[in-house]
């Protein structure tokens, strides 16, 4: 396949309406709601079937949370908590230095600092990214040591740290491990392991993050001791951050932590929340996409670039000149973070694009000694969106490799690493997502042992984008009504994404131009009916603009959203793809 034709197919993206529900149920669920078949056919891919369950996806409830204690291993948890706290042990919470690990650390070391425990008996613990990596750290179990820790609650992180378990037992320190990343063969000899992936745990919903698991904790303690609900409302911010920025699907249980986060964040935010947005210039109401593309991106920034303990030192202030000092750290943070990520960005295409060899792989492993270890997962995104193919993007740490693995539609990047087991030293993640560590000298092998699990794994379709398009529309379907109960499905996210419509026999009114950096931007009609006009945007798409200036007419898949400009709101199209008919 030569370098042109990789590019074309890069450029070109499979469109798939989705199908497959029952006619008559959608029928029957638009009749008993009052809605239009194309919205109850929403709900019914989205396995939303009656009256009953569209009130509860609608009017998302915190009293539809699950019992804390049908987690496993919860009541040991909670039991051991308790010993410590009534005997003044001192408590280390120790997380991840990501955004899911900051923020679980973050909500647990707040809720136990409201408890009656005394002045230095708690204290966090972020490892730094360089000198200890990812998880539970020997360094950070001899710092409880030194420093006369007994337990140690590890948020998002510790289903595989077995050695570093062992460690702390023989140092007589006792672990409660909070994670939600899939167990290995044996789990940990900890005192409890919360982890709703474990294969004997029957907790209802699996997906939760780490945060959330870290919440579940607090959820049980309070319940335990007779603590109103009501109190643990000012952690939901939190949860909400981790959930939108660790990309779990926002269903069930993290439907409604998310909602009520969002609302939480939306009414009375925390003062290192209110700090970032005010430093964003964010002004409008935060959504979903605000979380994932500004708040969590500068939590992030700080254990990329510093360590994850600014992070928490940020989201635990309760002095708003402290907030905003920490605010503007990170924020100066971010930026350095965003200036390495283009210059790395651009060497790893350039690794491509110049070796034939490489362009025509089914997937991709590029590794350079002086790549900033702190970016190199979002680069593997980058590229992922580039060549749509799984990636893994390694540097040298503490004289090994260490990557980060991102992966596309359907293709389960971790279970292809873990093919590679021998090869490694350890890995752990998710099916889209993943990290790992080798020797430097097994670079080279593991470049080609991927690429051989991929190659014999992956389908051809998997390599190609995919846009889904839950539904076929008229413009003249787009209506107030129907925006207004759109909007009502969110938040969107994994699993309930913002809605993706197709339209047929478009054309443009005589406005089409282009803006930005090749973006086109337009007013729609339909060719048949030049009644309703629609201002639309096409991102990165104007190579369309000449066909489009002639009046032809095109297929378009979209998402209709709202755009403020002036102070002013009004429906936008935001164009995904354009076919020329």
């Amino acid at each position: 396949m030569t370098n042109f034709t990789i590019q074309k197919k890069i450029m070109e993206k499979r469109w798939s309406l989705k199908s497959g529900v029952d006619e008559a149920v959608v029928v029957q669920l638009a009749s008993d709601l009052g809605i239009d078949k194309v919205l109850a056919n929403l709900l019914v891919q989205r396995g939303i079937v009656n009256f009953e369950e569209a009130k509860k996806f609608f009017r998302p409830s915190l009293n539809d949370l699950h019992d804390p204690f049908l987690m496993k291993d919860m009541d040991k948890a909670i039991d051991r908590l308790e010993k410590a706290i009534n005997n003044g042990e001192k408590i280390l919470v120790f997380g991840d230095y990501d955004v899911d690990g900051t923020t679980a650390v973050s909500l647990v070391y707040s809720f136990l600092k409201t408890l009656p425990i005394a002045e230095g008996l708690i204290d966090y613990y972020i490892p730094d990214r360089y000198l200890e990596g990812y998880g539970i750290s020997f360094q950070g179990i001899d710092f409880a040591k030194q420093n006369n820790f007994s337990l140690i609650i590890a948020l998002d992180c510790g289903i595989k740290a077995n050695d570093k378990v062992d460690y702390a037992n023989e140092r007589n320190i006792d672990f409660i491990i909070c994670d939600h990343h899939r167990p290995g063969e044996k789990l940990p000899n900890a005192i409890a392991v919360l982890d709703p992936k474990r294969n004997d745990c029957t907790y209802p919903f699996d997906e939760l993050c780490g945060c959330g698991v870290g919440f579940k904790l607090v959820q049980a303690y309070a319940q335990k001791n007779n603590i109103p609900f009501e109190k643990l409302f000012e952690y939901l911010d939190l949860t909400a951050i981790s959930i939108a920025s660790d990309l779990v699907p926002i269903v069930g249980e993290n439907r409604a932590l998310c909602y009520f986060g969002l609302q939480q964040i939306n009414k009375s935010p925390r003062k290192g929340i209110k700090a970032i947005l005010d430093l964003a210039n964010i002004k409008k109401e935060i959504t979903i996409n605000e979380l994932v593309f500004t708040v969590g991106p500068r939590i992030n920034a700080a254990g990329r670039i510093e360590t994850g303990r600014n992070a928490v030192a940020l989201l635990v202030s309760d002095n708003h000149a402290d907030a905003k000092v920490s605010g503007i750290n990170i924020n100066t943070t971010n930026t350095e973070r965003r200036a390495l990520d283009v210059t790395i960005t651009q060497h790893a295409l350039r690794m491509i694009d110049e070796n034939m060899e490489l362009i025509n792989r089914k997937s991709t492993v590029l590794f350079h000694s002086d790549w900033h270890k702190g970016v190199i997962g979002i680069v593997a995104s980058r590229l992922t969106e580039k060549y749509y193919r799984p990636t893994i993007i390694l540097t040298e740490s503490n004289g090994k490799a260490t990557g980060s693995a991102r992966s596309v539609k359907d293709f389960d990047v971790y279970d292809a690493i873990e093919a590679c087991a021998d090869l490694l030293e350890q890995f752990g993640g998710h099916k889209y997502a993943a990290g790992l560590t080798l020797k430097l000298e097994n670079v080279a092998a593991f470049q080609q042992r991927f690429e051989e699990v991929v190659t014999a794994t992956i389908e051809d379709h998997m390599l190609i984008p995919e846009i889904a398009i839950d539904a076929e529309l008229k413009l003249s379907d787009i209506t107030p009504k129907f925006f207004r109960i759109l909007k009502q499905f969110e938040p969107f996210g994994p699993e309930n994404m913002s809605p993706v419509f197709m339209s047929k026999g478009l054309v443009d009114k005589g406005y089409v131009r282009i803006v930005g950096n090749n973006h086109l931007k337009m007013d729609l009609q339909s060719a048949q009916a030049l009644k309703e006009t629609f201002p639309a945007i096409a991102f990165s798409q104007a190579s369309h603009f000449d066909e489009v200036l002639r009046k032809k007419t095109f297929s378009a898949c979209y998402a209709i959203e709202e755009n403020e400009f002036n102070g002013k709101v009004s429906l936008q199209l935001n164009v995904k793809d354009m076919k020329m008919e």
